[in-house]
């Protein structure tokens, strides 16, 4: 119900009260605006969650959500809503108005342990919306400081995500800084989980102090409509855990099903950084001989780039290739799965099915022909090459055949790369709802990719979370460290799993050693060791590579992941019927823990195993925060007891630090 704090005041003139009063006798109190501000509060029945409204001296308003006395969230919205403002109620909400702007607060879902508000706004072309999600502030009985989490992925993925920093920037997905997965889901240790709806055209900015939400026209959104929306809901549970489930199952989805198990039981061997390009069938036989006589086991065999004819053919190279149903046949009898490096670009000189695409009309076009369908990928130059539109369903049917064809030969499946929106010409000219635009791109890409089965993996997704496919990370480098390197990878990991994609392909051991890095004997163990309790492993520089020790402690690491294949398919399982991550934060366990909130280079397999890898050249120990419970040390078997510190825990290069839980059962 909404309850009426002060009312709009009107002025009337000193001769006008006096005839009121003597007419009527009536005693008017006069409440003056220039003294008092509006506000509204709506309490919610079921759930003990307040929301405020309050106009502040410059005609912004200022939404709080309380619990109680205890204040959870603060939201400013950034407009000028001038002297002519007011708040209106209605039975389950109310109405915020003035200055060309309409902002309705509505009541979505009350229960006793969660609340539910929709905020909403219909705006005109030549209009923003800007809306300031406080990312500061404390809360609860002890004023614990608040944390964030979510939000995109990112490069330099830092964690929690207020540190992040962002200024006007296009919330789509783009290649740029490793921004693949781009929900709009951000999730506070108060309980209070935000999500802006699809349909929106936002842009972000971020600071230390604040998100800034703003919905604009602009590109490189859909640009030719009259109207917009700026919406976004608000969802409040009593600790992170249940705010977070309460989204899973509103607004993240949870997947149908499970990817391919044995990509989870053994490790993905890639050509990719050992061999670069191009590749040939010689290349690729006796890496799998290699493999086999080194006595690693395979979940498949992927062979990367380039092995077509050129880029865009989905066609063998019949040189470097001459009989590929002979090589899948080897293959196969070697026991080895086959899957083909692919993605959605056509260069220009790749004739004729650049030709054929084009005059199909199976390309992506800007409505600037000036751009017309000009795109530039990696392997190509600038304006060489065209992106397929996945938004045409002749153009998909089209790429889908082609790799059916591919089939035919004894492929298995394929490893799908780019999909990113960003990756089009700027404003295109496809189909869709116009609101979903250019963002729809990734998600018809991604379905597309997902039809050919759960032994593939993407690299990008936008409300695909429902997909039963691997979402493996971006390339990241081959170095030590929070940009892009090995220090990255736990809280992409964590990010991952909080944007409600549990299924994470970690990237190669070693990352890809580009232009002058330089993958060490140390970096490529520490790096096996932080991935083998994540979902997947995947290798394409060897063990053999670097010397007799690194394959042992290789094949020990490869076991301990295999060991526990089991129960990472049950937390799997658990994701698909309950949305539980598989990969959680520490403070899973206990939401309320303000040390584990911070954690940012452990993390957990399912609830029953703390996972804290070195991540420091030259480090041989290093310090570990166990959450609450008892934990078996998985090196020494010596129980300890969490909600405390182990300080210089010793590691040397042939260990990796892991608890298991006291209570666990293996199946």
């Amino acid at each position: 119900m909404a309850i009426r704090v002060t009312k709009k005041c009107f002025l009337l003139s000193t001769l006008a009260v006096l005839v009121v009063a003597a007419v009527l006798t009536v005693t008017l109190v006069l409440v003056l605006r220039d003294d008092e501000e509006i506000s509204e509060t709506y309490q919610f029945s079921a759930s003990p969650i307040a929301v405020r409204l309050e106009e502040q001296p410059d005609h912004r308003y200022v939404l709080t959500i309380h619990r109680g006395d205890d204040e959870l969230q603060k939201i400013t919205f950034d407009h000028d809503f001038t002297d002519d403002s007011d708040i209106e109620t209605f039975p389950k909400g109310m109405r915020l108005y003035g200055n060309g702007h309409n902002v309705e607060i509505r009541e979505l879902e009350d229960s006793a342990g969660f609340a539910y508000v929709g905020i909403s706004r219909t705006l005109r072309k030549g209009q923003l919306g800007s809306d300031l999600l406080h990312l500061q502030g404390t809360y609860g009985p002890d004023q614990a400081p608040l944390h964030w989490y979510g939000g995109p992925e990112q490069m330099e993925q830092y964690y929690p995500v207020e540190q992040l920093r962002f200024d006007d920037y296009a919330y789509i997905t783009k290649e740029l800084h490793s921004a693949a997965i781009m929900e709009r889901y951000w999730l506070s240790t108060a309980g209070v989980f935000v999500y802006v709806d699809k349909e929106v055209p936002l842009f972000i900015d971020q600071d230390e102090r604040v998100l800034r939400l703003t919905a604009k026209k602009e590109l490189p959104y859909y640009t030719y409509d009259d109207e917009f929306v700026f919406s976004y809901r608000i969802g409040v549970a009593a600790d992170a855990r249940e705010a977070h489930q309460r989204a899973i199952e509103r607004v993240l989805n949870q997947p149908v099903d499970i990817p391919d198990e044995r990509m989870v039981r053994h490790p993905i061997w890639s050509t990719w950084v050992r061999y670069r390009r191009p590749i040939s069938q010689q290349t690729v036989l006796d890496f799998a001989r290699e493999i086999n006589a080194y006595g690693f086991k395979n979940a498949q065999l992927d062979v990367d780039d380039l092995w077509e004819v050129c880029y865009g053919s989905l066609t063998f190279n019949t040189i470097t290739f001459p009989n590929v149903t002979e090589m899948t046949e080897t293959l196969r009898e070697m026991g080895f799965r086959v899957t083909l490096w692919v993605h959605p670009f056509i260069n220009k000189n790749c004739d004729p099915w650049y030709t054929e695409a084009l005059s199909k009309g199976y390309l992506v076009k800007s409505h600037n022909e000036t751009i017309g369908y000009n795109t530039k990928w990696w392997n190509s130059g600038e304006n060489q090459a065209s992106y397929i539109n996945f938004n045409n369903p002749d153009a998909v049917e089209w790429y889908r055949r082609r790799l059916r064809e591919l089939q035919d030969l004894g492929i298995d499946n394929f490893k799908f790369d780019a999909g990113e929106t960003s990756w089009a010409p700027e404003d295109p000219e496809i189909e869709g709802t116009k609101a979903l635009l250019p963002s729809s791109q990734t998600v018809n890409f991604v379905r597309m990719c997902a039809a050919f089965g759960s032994m593939i993996e993407v690299r990008t997704g936008w409300g695909t979370q429902d997909l039963p496919v691997f979402v493996r990370m971006l390339d990241f480098d081959t170095r030590w460290g929070w940009n892009n390197g090995l220090r990255s990878l736990v809280p992409t990991l964590l990010q991952m799993n909080l944007n409600g994609y549990p299924f994470v392909l970690p990237d190669m051991i070693g990352g890809n050693v580009y232009n002058d890095d330089i993958l060490t004997k140390e970096l490529f163990i520490r790096w096996l060791q932080a991935s083998v309790f994540m979902p997947s492993i995947q290798f394409s520089k060897t063990p053999w590579d670097i010397d007799e020790e690194s394959v042992t402690i290789s094949k020990k690491f490869t076991e301990l992941h295999e060991t526990y294949a089991d129960y990472i398919i049950q937390r799997m399982r658990l994701a698909v019927s309950h949305g539980i991550p598989v990969n959680p934060p520490l403070w899973w366990l206990d939401p309320t823990d303000k040390t584990a909130q911070t954690i940012n280079d452990e993390y957990l397999l399912g609830e029953d195993i703390v996972v804290a890898p070195v991540l420091t050249e030259f480090a041989v120990s290093r310090d570990i925060y166990l959450p609450k419970g008892m934990w078996r040390d998985g090196n020494t078997g010596r129980l300890v007891e969490g909600s405390k510190w182990l300080y210089n825990y010793t590691a040397p290069m042939d260990t990796l630090p892991y608890f298991v839980s006291a209570t666990f059962q293996a199946n």
